[in-house]
């Protein structure tokens, strides 16, 4: 997921004190937990597991079955001001983009989209919290 005005918020950053920074972090992490979860909240929606399970139509999030998928998804820090959202079951990046014998049923780059004006307005006002020596 990509931030508006991402240049402008990492400029700010740059300028931040060593507790402002860790405070950053702690917003970049919420970002990417935020979106974790939408996507894991979108296979689980309305589906149904065992024997009256009904797979997706193409272009629609997959319905949970096992719920590898679903609890397969999780955000990570992975450095300072940096953190990812991952669903690392094995078959996740062939539900997400498709494959030559399957169309794609993307969950990822959905969430994202969903999520990405309520996570702007977040980062946007944290940010200036922060700038001002607020804490999240």
């Amino acid at each position: 997921m990509s931030i508006k005005f991402a240049d402008r918020h990492l400029k700010r950053l740059r300028k931040m004190t060593t507790g402002m920074r860790k405070e950053a972090s702690k917003l970049v992490y919420t970002l990417a937990d935020m979106h974790a979860t939408e996507a894991a909240l979108s296979i689980t929606a309305g589906a149904v597991s065992g024997n009256n399970h009904k797979p997706s139509s193409p272009g629609q999030p997959p319905n949970a079955d096992t719920h590898g998928l679903d609890r397969s998804i999780h955000a990570e820090q992975t450095g300072p001001l940096v953190a990812q959202s991952v669903a690392d079951a094995p078959y996740a990046a062939d539900l997400e983009w498709g494959t030559q014998n399957m169309e794609e049923r993307p969950f990822m780059r959905p969430a994202a989209k969903k999520i990405r004006k309520q996570a702007d307005k977040l980062a946007k006002a944290a940010v200036d919290r922060i700038v001002k020596g607020g804490k999240l």
